[in-house]
């Protein structure tokens, strides 16, 4: 019998707390992420949102892991997910008033890919999306 596959996409503050080894990412979602069977999803939205906040000012500990996404993405094992027409499409359209676009773009393509989302932003259940933490 072989073993059932998970994907889980990232929400951009579970991506950098696991780069960094930050205690607040949960032991769950930790454990979810190691798993052997899950295939980890790192959203091109988490990589304009850490550049853009990074730019900004607002991140100023990830200025590395914004110069080396890529890289960062591909050295822990995990999948980039691009941004699609379809995700773009859908974000547009959800209702409010979530207005973070970052947020409505993650969101959007967990819904599109049907994928939990490590996330410990509350935000993310009120639009029905699935949530990995605790």
């Amino acid at each position: 019998m072989a073993a059932i596959t998970r994907r889980l996409l990232l929400d951009t503050h579970a991506f950098l707390w696991w780069l960094d080894g930050d205690e607040r990412l949960a032991h769950h979602a930790r454990e979810l992420i190691v798993d052997p069977h899950t295939t980890v999803l790192v959203s091109a939205a988490s990589a304009w949102e850490i550049s853009t906040k990074v730019r900004i000012g607002k991140l100023p500990g990830a200025a590395e892991v914004a110069g080396m996404l890529g890289w960062c993405i591909s050295s822990q094992g995990f999948t980039e997910l691009p941004i699609s027409v379809e995700h773009a499409q859908r974000a547009g359209a959800l209702p409010w008033p979530h207005r973070d676009p970052f947020d409505r773009m993650l969101i959007a393509q967990a819904q599109g890919e049907n994928v939990a989302i490590v996330t410990n932003d509350p935000v993310f259940a009120g639009y029905g999306v699935a949530c990995e933490w605790d």
